[in-house]
C-alpha cells in the first residue's frame, strides 16, 4: 500500500541534485565528451582593468586541459549545420575537423585548417559572434559547443 502523496515525491524529486559535470579535465576522452563536460564559456578580463590597456578582451587561453575538454564536446554531427554558411560559420570554417585536430593538440594542422576557409583567423576570431554555436547540433538539448572559445 502506497501512502506517499504526489506532492511528497515531487519534493523528493526537486531535492536530488544532478552531478556537476567537470569542464575540463587533464586528458579528456573524446567519444562521448558531449555527455561527460560542462561548456564552458569565454571568460573576459575586468572591464575596469581593460580600460587602461590595449590586451585582448577576452582572457588568455593556452593549449591545455581546458581548450582539450571543451573540444572534446564535439560531436562531429553527420550532418554539421555549425559550418554550413546559411545557418553557421559565415566562412564555412570545418568546425568539427577543427575540433577534432584541437583535441588531439595537433595545432599546426589545425591552423592550416582554418586557413582554408579564412585567410584571416587571427582577426576574424575576435570579431566573430559565433553563429556557429547558435546553429550546433547539441543545442537542441543543451549548452552548445564552446566552438569561440
Amino acid at each position: 500500500m502506497n501512502t506517499g502523496t504526489s506532492s511528497d515525491i515531487g519534493n523528493a524529486v526537486e531535492s536530488v541534485e544532478a552531478p556537476k559535470r567537470p569542464t575540463q579535465v587533464p586528458d579528456a576522452i573524446k567519444h562521448g565528451g558531449f555527455i561527460a563536460y560542462e561548456r564552458e564559456d569565454v571568460k573576459y578580463r575586468n572591464p575596469n582593468v581593460r580600460m587602461n590597456d590595449w590586451k585582448e578582451v577576452m582572457e588568455e587561453s593556452k593549449p591545455g586541459p581546458l581548450l582539450k575538454t571543451q573540444s572534446a564536446r564535439c560531436m562531429d554531427c553527420g550532418t554539421p549545420f555549425c559550418h554550413q554558411e546559411n545557418s553557421g560559420c559565415p566562412l564555412g570554417n570545418k568546425i568539427p575537423e577543427f575540433n577534432e585536430l584541437v583535441y588531439q593538440n595537433r595545432w599546426q594542422e589545425a591552423l592550416d585548417r582554418l586557413l582554408e576557409t579564412n585567410n584571416f583567423p587571427e582577426f576574424t576570431g575576435r570579431v566573430c559572434l559565433a553563429p556557429c554555436e547558435g546553429s550546433c547540433v547539441l543545442g537542441i538539448i543543451e549548452n552548445p559547443v564552446s566552438i569561440k572559445y
